[in-house]
């Protein structure tokens, strides 16, 4: 009996947020789900491999070790000095890696009830390491934890979203507009921002630093990427049922490719596309929607009928 509650609970956390509701509310909720995905993609920037600020004593260091220093819940804290902090660069990369899901899943409407359940998790370790920290604010967190339960049990997957589209609920061509419109705008915001100094290690921040808002920092190569990856999204649907099924899975691939090399470069060398962990972040959005639309092109590609004037004639009658 346990076990079966528990798989039917995994199967619904892990099943699509498109419950039939009010328009209305599925757009509000899927606002939210957005503003909290761009909230994470925003704050991913400031964890930086590769000792996510051990040596100086600043950045994710700085602020896990106040649950220390400043112990909301001895438990938690005990945990966090005898557990974390002696395994620190291990725990940033884990950190990370949490953080940049949220982002994704949450922008894009993909797992959205796995992506609110661990936003609920990050949100709870948050608080119980800088609550009573210095010129903290502790009900932001207790916000956070609010604003990702009602994305947990709601339908914020229903509009604009990965899950919406692999349900048969909204047309790609839609997902395939914004988010390649998008891609195209932050390329050219980032190419003309870095005519300057066109191959800068840290490139031109589409965004703003005091709004805390970003959708990451290019030079002039990362911009021309973002370019040709919008480029190939909204072609798609402009293209025959092979191609349209091609081009989104290639601005797919570029995408990765570009944000592995982040990963592999930050912190290490100077990236050649001028990035940050904000900007592998959003080309990982951009990845997941290019495979998401892939599929659902593949999938009705092998289900739709075959046109009459193509059908093989029915065998004749025996004589």
């Amino acid at each position: 009996m346990v076990k079966q509650s528990a798989q039917a609970g995994l199967h619904w956390v892990l099943g699509p947020a498109v419950d039939k509701v009010p328009h209305g509310h599925a757009r509000a909720t899927a606002a939210l789900r957005v503003l909290l995905g761009l909230m994470w993609l925003y704050n991913v920037s400031w964890k930086r491999a590769p000792d996510f600020g051990q040596d100086a004593g600043d950045g994710l260091f700085k602020f896990t070790s106040y649950a220390v220093s400043h112990t909301v819940l001895p438990p938690y804290s005990w945990i966090v000095e005898h557990l974390v902090l002696p395994h620190f660069q291990i725990f940033g990369w884990v950190v990370l890696a949490a953080e940049t899901a949220l982002a994704v899943l949450l922008l894009t409407g993909t797992w959205v009830r796995a992506a609110a359940t661990l936003g609920i998790a990050q949100s709870v370790a948050i608080a119980l390491s800088v609550a009573y920290a210095p010129a903290e604010w502790p009900w932001s967190y207790w916000l956070m934890i609010g604003a990702h339960v009602v994305i947990l049990f709601s339908s914020a997957g229903r509009v604009l979203s990965v899950e919406a589209v692999l349900a048969g609920l909204s047309r790609s061509t839609s997902l395939l507009r914004v988010w390649g419109v998008l891609a195209v705008l932050v390329g050219l915001v980032a190419v003309v921002g870095s005519l300057s100094d066109p191959l800068a290690a840290r490139g031109y921040d589409v965004g703003s630093s005091d709004l805390s808002v970003s959708l990451g920092s290019y030079n002039l190569v990362g911009g021309l990427v973002l370019l040709l990856i919008g480029a190939l999204l909204l072609a798609t649907p402009r293209l025959g049922a092979v191609a349209g099924g091609r081009a989104p899975l290639a601005a797919a691939v570029l995408a990765s490719v570009a944000a592995l090399s982040l990963y592999v470069q930050l912190g290490f060398s100077d990236p050649v596309l001028g990035g940050s962990a904000t900007s592998a972040a959003y080309l990982l959005c951009l990845a997941v929607v290019g495979v998401a639309v892939a599929r659902r092109t593949s999938t009705s590609t092998s289900t739709s009928p075959t046109p009459s004037h193509q059908r093989p004639a029915p065998p004749s009658a025996a004589s």
